[in-house]
């Protein structure tokens, strides 16, 4: 039984996979696949997508937290941050339609926008979500606005100016501004966001802009 379940998951870790599909490409047969597949789903291993596909689930992105080749460049960029803007500075990166919070840093005292590392967020709202979603395929981003705070025109702003800025838009009160840490191939690989209250924030000082911009620039290529 072991060897069907790692068989699952090395299936679905390729992409999303339809019951028959994950049948098919593991030899397994499709009612055991299914009750593998659901009792995975039980445990969070793996979930459903929109159209119903089998995926790796939260759980799966939590255990990868901590061991992410990106932690140790995310945890020294929202630590650098948070001392610079005395705000909280967060990492996201994309985990199919959630964002997965890679490192944190909070400051020591005023209001702190606590976000856990290994926390799963919709890619629905949020500067940062708009910072993961602006650079997909025009195809994923469309199958990602449907329920989303933002639209293509925010998004086309956010390619543009090379940050995004939300209001209210995951929790209210709190604001945040974003910008992405690139691959040198263009692949967005983290959104880091400095959040905060909302009365600092909604209109964002130039400074933090600023910084913001140059440390992403300073880790990207």
């Amino acid at each position: 039984m072991v060897d069907k379940t790692v068989a699952l998951l090395d299936a679905v870790a390729a992409e999303p996979l339809p019951l028959a599909d994950l049948a098919t490409r593991t030899g397994i047969p499709r009612a055991t696949a299914h009750r593998l597949a659901v009792a995975l789903e039980h445990h969070g291993v793996l979930r459903r997508d929109d159209e119903g596909r089998f995926a790796l689930g939260p759980r799966t992105a939590r255990w990868s937290a901590g061991h992410d080749r990106l932690r140790t460049v995310a945890d020294e960029a929202v630590h650098a941050l948070r001392d610079k803007t005395g705000l909280s500075v967060q990492a996201y990166r994309r985990i199919g339609d959630q964002r997965l919070c890679l490192a944190a840093a909070e400051p020591p005292s005023g209001l702190r926008d606590t976000v856990p590392v290994g926390s799963l967020l919709t890619l629905a709202a949020g500067s940062g979500a708009q910072i993961l979603v602006a650079w997909l395929s025009e195809q994923e981003r469309q199958s990602l606005l449907d329920d989303a705070a933002y639209d293509e025109e925010d998004l086309a702003l956010v390619r543009e100016r090379g940050w995004a800025h939300s209001v209210g838009q995951r929790a209210e009160g709190v604001a945040s501004v974003s910008a992405p840490v690139v691959a040198a191939d263009g692949t967005v690989l983290l959104a880091i966001s400095v959040s905060g209250p909302a009365e600092r924030l909604t209109r964002p000082p130039a400074e933090i802009v600023d910084a913001l911009q140059h440390e992403v620039r300073r880790l990207s290529g």
